[in-house]
């Protein structure tokens, strides 16, 4: 697990670039438009930001986090762009003492939720933002960066304390690999279409399960 693990605030410029180099390998970025600026990390940091880092007993860099403030419609919010972890060190807990130590900042700055995009079809991330951790998808947003192949499911994080899962209104059932939602081209279009839908007529994505071969996602009503 993650004992031994130290999860702190990254500072200096080695540390920033450390945190850069292995956000790229974790997602196998070769361009490097899809990289991230250490001197953004450094400006994140002073204003308001987060900038975590998570290190293994030997002062290695095994997994990192950024975000920012944000506001829409008057709330206040803090954004997490992104958060990895090195593949060996992958589901032993690094990830969610990354989460919450971001939300201890998220706190810091007064929001009371905080937010972020993830693949709806990456069942094991899906698990874990939504089951796991407890935050609530809000919104499908279709090629969420414009690059033809980019679903994503914004969530918002409570970061006040759990509230209970409302009543059970509906669920949508995909066949699911180990990994992905609906590996298929046809399997995918069809689910894509009815999360599309189930947000579109009100609904909030509470839980993401795999039961045998099938993904499961479950939603309550908006407001229940």
């Amino acid at each position: 697990m993650s004992d031994g693990v130290l999860v702190r605030d990254l500072v200096g410029l080695g540390e920033w670039s450390a945190a850069s180099a292995l956000y790229r390998q974790v997602f196998a970025y070769q361009h490097p438009e899809f990289g991230i600026s250490p001197r953004l990390l450094a400006a994140l940091r002073e204003n308001a930001g987060s900038v975590l880092g998570a290190f293994d007993p030997d002062g290695e860099l095994v997994g990192f986090c950024y975000g920012f403030s944000a506001v829409e419609a008057g709330e206040l919010y803090h954004y997490s762009q992104a958060a990895v972890v090195a593949p060996g060190v992958q589901g032993t807990g690094v990830g969610r003492r990354l989460k919450q130590a971001q939300a201890d900042v998220a706190r810091a700055t007064g929001a009371r939720t905080m937010r972020w995009t993830f693949d709806p079809y990456a069942l094991r991330n899906a698990h874990f933002n939504c089951t796991v951790l407890g935050a609530t998808g809000i919104r499908f947003r279709p090629d969420h960066y414009d690059d033809g192949d980019s679903d994503r499911l914004l969530v918002s994080w409570d970061l006040t304390g759990p509230s209970g899962p409302g009543p059970e209104w509906a669920t949508v059932v995909a066949p699911a690999d180990e990994r992905l939602a609906a590996p298929e081209p046809a399997d995918r279009a069809r689910l894509r279409a009815e999360l599309i839908e189930r947000f579109r007529a009100g609904g909030r994505l509470v839980r993401v399960a795999r039961r045998d071969d099938q993904a499961v996602y479950t939603f309550e009503r908006d407001g229940s």
